[in-house]
């Protein structure tokens, strides 16, 4: 009796225990925080709007702003370390051979084939190139371009295919690296194969149609968006969700008109692309117009996502959430509006508005993988000019270039170097070194011949034996050029215009109030301008400079302007100057070409004219005012 008692008892106890427990136990689950899966990462969610919403937290504390690990390679089992030998670049740099083509091409590849000989990087010797291009051309469906005799298996080769249908027969390519039109996602190895944009049959080879954007802030009210059609043609609505669905008929519209891109599409703010490839060529479309590219749930890799960073140029919304996006669309702040559409233009000019950027940017993408410590930087790549104009050879820093001084916030060296050139011998001119050699900002007097390494300043003055400068004509245009050190900063100027009735451009020397180059017989510009004249300027105008000297002037005007996008700065000199004739050779036996036909030429080169007229003129304070010359620091300026 008294065990079963004992028993019953120790029952209840435990029974009360058991119950006590579970109640409880709920209670100290929601007090411990759970612990992740490390399968499953956690990070914070991601939100369609998370640009519009201000960031409290520090730098580098969210999971997405910590060094992110290699993404092992989709679509093949090539990277780059493994199936690129590039032990053949180390020496002579990137050449790259093409091998011939069997058959008739097309002109897109007839372009393709010229931009790449005009570059730096060709080479006539396959045993000289580190890198092998294969152009795939058109073949019936379902069929590849049969494979080069000198192979290799694919090795340091790069497979160039236009055409966004695939090619089954993938086993083909071996260890070469593809450089397709709007590859997929899937099949895309990034690292190792690139990017291309979809090009139309008739994108220019060179110079390039620039950028149809009217306005970068949108126009009062509504911003218009642009919707587009499977048929290749554009639709434009607001961004109220009620007035246009997401099946693109829009009430606003008055039918089912097609519209040119660069009739509508400079109007609009933002263009919806679907996420199809057969949609890619929409987007290099948009780009050009200015029209901020709302990519809707992308299934194809965008061009040059190695290098380019799309987030200040285009939007990717998930095609899922179709209310919210217009909603987000319509609520985005202006700055960034701007922002955006200004980012669309640089980028337009810049990589896509030409065959030969497109692949000049290809192959320069492959040359930072082989130098990797000499790469470019993503600042170089994604601000003006861009990074075919910030040759790695000159230097790796963005300091060192004459274009992101104001980015930086910093300021060149306030020193500079004097090149005379004297074209006769003779006497030097002394009364010229004098008079430069005076001024506390320079640092030292060379030729123009000796080696560029020879220059240690950012600026450059140049000169010739019949300058007539003063040493307050040097000091204040290189206080002015170091406010702009990406510009030319000279005295004596001429003007371009086109002549109707020669069918051509012309030139006028005449001192007037417009002009559009400076003469290098006294001018200053930075130092890095000798590294593009030297190495970055097409072989036909590299010849016409080194055949005819006359045109030396001219054709370091259209570098400048090419680069910059922006006109020369003219100051004051006095009337000792000599007026701005064409610049003589002495002792040249053959007749040298007129600036006429210089002009002319060097347009054609660059494919189109890249010289900006000005009418501006900086002087120093108080200049000509009737006030006491002790007040005027620059006063030399002003006497007859």
């Amino acid at each position: 009796m008294q065990s079963w008692r004992g028993k019953s008892l120790w029952l209840a106890l435990s029974a009360s225990w058991l119950l006590v427990l579970l109640r409880v136990f709920p209670l100290l689950r929601l007090a411990v925080p759970a612990r992740p899966w490390a399968s499953a990462p956690q990070g914070w969610p991601h939100w369609l709007d998370t640009e519009l919403l201000p960031s409290f937290s520090q730098p580098g504390e969210l999971p997405e702003d910590a060094p992110q690990p290699p993404q092992a390679p989709r679509g093949g089992g090539c990277d780059w370390g493994a199936c690129f030998d590039a032990s053949k670049c180390r020496t002579g740099g990137l050449k790259v051979f093409v091998h011939p083509v069997a058959g008739p091409i097309s002109a897109a590849h007839r372009k393709i084939l010229a931009s790449i000989e005009s570059s730096r990087y060709h080479t006539a010797s396959p045993e000289e190139a580190c890198l092998l291009l294969f152009l795939s051309l058109e073949v019936p469906a379902g069929e590849c371009s049969p494979v080069p005799q000198q192979w290799n298996g694919g090795r340091n080769h790069l497979v160039l295919d236009l055409h966004p249908a695939p090619c089954p027969q993938t086993f083909q390519l071996g260890r070469a690296m593809v450089a397709k039109a709007s590859p997929t996602a899937d099949t895309f190895r990034p690292g190792f194969d690139v990017a291309l944009p979809l090009l139309p049959e008739a994108h220019p080879l060179r110079g390039g149609a620039p950028g149809q954007l009217r306005q970068h802030s949108p126009h009062p009210g509504v911003p218009l968006l642009a919707l587009a059609e499977e048929r290749g043609g554009w639709r434009t609505a607001g961004t109220d969700p009620s007035a246009c669905p997401w099946d693109g008929r829009c009430e606003q519209d008055r039918g089912p008109e097609q519209t040119h891109p660069g009739g509508t599409l400079p109007n609009a703010t933002f263009c919806l692309i679907p996420g199809h490839r057969p949609d890619a060529l929409h987007f290099l479309q948009a780009l050009q117009a200015g029209c901020i590219p709302v990519l809707l749930s992308p299934r194809w890799e965008l061009p040059f996502s190695e290098v380019i960073d799309w987030t200040k140029a285009a939007i990717v919304a998930d095609e899922r959430l179709p209310f919210q996006v217009l909603a987000a669309l319509q609520e985005m702040p202006l700055t960034r509006v701007l922002a955006l559409r200004q980012q669309t233009q640089f980028l337009w000019d810049a990589y896509f508005s030409s065959v030969e950027k497109v692949m000049h940017t290809t192959l320069e993408i492959i040359q930072d993988r082989i130098f990797g410590a000499s790469a470019h930087a993503s600042l170089l790549w994604n601000s003006p000019p861009g990074a075919l104009l910030a040759l790695p050879t000159f230097s790796t820093s963005p300091s060192d270039f004459p274009f992101y001084h104001l980015q930086r916030g910093s300021r060149p060296v306030g020193r500079f170097s004097a090149l005379i050139w004297v074209g006769a011998p003779g006497q030097p001119p002394l009364k010229l070194i004098q008079a430069v050699a005076g001024s506390q900002n320079c640092a030292q007097v060379s030729d123009r011949f000796f080696p560029h390494r020879a220059i240690s300043t950012d600026a450059i003055l140049s000169l010739d034996g019949h300058s007539s400068v003063t040493t307050s004509e040097v000091d204040f245009a290189f206080l002015v050029w170091q406010s702009f050190p990406e510009r030319m900063v000279g005295f004596l100027t001429w003007n371009h215009f086109w002549d109707e009735a020669q069918g051509g451009w012309g030139y006028t020397a005449e001192r007037a109030n417009e002009f559009s180059m400076v003469l290098t017989s006294a001018a200053f510009y930075h130092r890095y301008y000798h590294t593009l004249f030297t190495h970055s300027l097409p072989k036909a105008l590299r010849t016409l400079a080194d055949e005819a000297p006359t045109c030396v002037d001219i054709l370091m005007n259209f570098l400048v302007a090419a680069v910059t996008k922006l006109p020369p700065i003219k100051v004051p000199y006095g009337k000792q100057h000599l007026e701005a004739t064409p610049p003589l050779v002495p002792g040249g036996p053959e007749p040298q070409p007129t600036a006429r036909d210089c002009i002319n030429q060097m347009a054609a080169g660059f494919g189109y004219m890249p010289l900006v007229s000005s009418r501006l003129r900086l002087d120093p304070v108080l200049f000509k005012d009737p006030v006491s010359v002790l007040r005027k620091k620059y006063r030399s300026l002003e006497k007859p």
